[in-house]
């Protein structure tokens, strides 16, 4: 079934082409289409085009068909196009002329758009969780080893004392920041499209915020034209901040892996978290931590992707945009996969506490000593002479006590602060309006 269908056949060639992987993304979507139609025929009935009687066998019928998706016996047959073809065909066997009815005031387009929308909000959600998840594991790590000190590196030379508390933070904070960039993309995606249509509306009296409450939206996309021009847009956005916290990973791995380094020693994993060699028996490989870095590497490019497919498209719906889906729908996975692994990972890393005990780090105090000659009355420039002059000559001798007081700094990492800051744009996403909206659309009771 085609919901085009005029009684034509098309080749073919052209139609296995033109489908593509379409229902195998659709098959992720399946349960938000039907949220998506429980809200519009509850409208369809509020403005006279279905009769309360109708809009109780839809919403029976649909509710049953939300529940079949989630326990897994959903799927989109042969004959049907795509998900939207196999609901209107479901409830078109069960309850005739009425399953017809449902795509009233509505187009193929602007019914993609709203499925892309709520799963993205969801899997979102799923996102924000799970990030937070490591946010909370990088925060106790860095509160456990806060007074371990590590070297710091700048152009990858020895620079400043650092400490492993300093460095979990970074990227506790890190991940506070790409929340943030993640709440801008969700409020981007959390507005209504449904009523647009094909992109230019339709004569029917549609009430476009009934179904912006009724799904749970913070607000609709007005102007019709611009609904549609949306799509890739929301896409692009999204990927761009998932590609944000997959930056953060990536660069955390990198740094695990260079700190294995037995040039370095500056942390290990259990021999169960790593890997070996076919011929040099003494290898202990970070392959978790390479592989890491590589599938976040990956979600980087998946916004050039899609500004690639979308960038010289003009208004209006063109089927260019179905391809985004099968680029944007995993990225979800790879990023949630890597969170999860990360979280295992970074719970079960190993840290040297001794490592500043080699000799080769005392000039990492160099700063310290300027800094200490300074408080005594010396002006920097001469300070920084007079240091580095004993370094050149190799009679340098650090004082190794070291006291940071300022915000952020060793002696003081404002883990609470940074606590406050990310619980602060966990609250600004809003998950319960849409999460009470699903309940309701899920839990309405008909009329007989």
């Amino acid at each position: 079934m085609k919901l085009w269908d005029k009684g034509t056949t098309i080749n073919q060639l052209i139609e296995t082409f033109t489908i593509g992987r379409d229902t195998e993304m659709d098959l992720f979507l399946a349960k938000y289409d039907v949220l998506g139609s429980l809200a519009h025929i509850k409208m369809l009935e509020s403005i006279g085009l279905l009769t309360t009687s109708e809009l109780d066998s839809l919403t029976s019928g649909l509710q049953a068909i939300y529940h079949e998706i989630t326990d897994g016996n959903f799927i989109i047959e042969a004959g049907s196009e795509d998900v939207h073809s196999q609901v209107e065909l479901m409830l078109t066997r069960k309850l005739g002329d009425a399953g017809k009815k449902i795509h009233s005031g509505r187009s193929r387009n602007d019914q993609v758009l709203l499925d892309l929308k709520l799963y993205t909000r969801s899997e979102i959600k799923t996102i924000v969780v799970q990030t937070f998840e490591f946010f909370e594991i990088l925060i106790n790590q860095s509160e456990r080893y806060q007074h371990i000190l590590m070297p710091g590196y700048t152009h990858l030379q020895v620079a400043m004392p650092s400490s492993f508390g300093l460095w979990f933070g970074a990227y506790a904070e890190s991940l506070a920041d790409d929340l943030l960039l993640l709440q801008a993309a969700y409020r981007i995606t959390n507005q209504n499209p449904l009523g647009s249509a094909a992109g230019y509306g339709s004569s029917f009296p549609l009430n476009r915020q009934m179904t912006t409450d009724l799904l749970g939206f913070e607000s609709m996309n007005y102007n019709v034209v611009y609904a549609q021009m949306g799509r890739g847009k929301m896409e692009k956005t999204v990927t761009f901040a998932l590609a944000s916290v997959a930056a953060t990973l990536s660069k955390l791995a990198y740094d695990v892996c260079l700190f294995m380094s037995q040039n370095f020693s500056f942390v290990s994993l259990p021999d169960e978290l790593t890997t070996g060699s076919s011929i040099m028996p003494h290898k202990k490989n970070p392959d978790v931590f390479e592989l890491l870095r590589s599938h976040c590497n990956r979600i980087q490019s998946i916004p050039n992707q899609i500004l690639l497919m979308t960038n010289n498209l003009p208004s209006g719906y063109f089927r260019d945009l179905q391809l985004i889906k099968e680029i944007f729908i995993p990225t979800f996975a790879e990023l949630k996969n890597c969170l999860s692994i990360a979280c295992f990972a970074m719970s079960n890393i190993k840290i040297n506490e001794k490592i500043m005990e080699d000799v080769r780090y005392e000039n990492v105090y160099s700063v310290e000593e300027v800094n200490r000659k300074v408080i005594h009355g010396t002006p920097f420039r001469e300070a920084y002479r007079q240091v580095g002059e004993s370094i050149n000559k190799g009679n340098f001798q650090p004082d190794k006590i070291i006291h940071h007081t300022h915000e952020g700094s060793i002696g003081n990492l404002c883990l609470t602060q940074i606590q406050n800051k990310m619980r602060l744009v966990i609250e600004g996403f809003n998950f319960s309006k849409s999460e009470k909206a699903f309940e309701q659309l899920l839990s309405e009771k008909t009329h007989r």
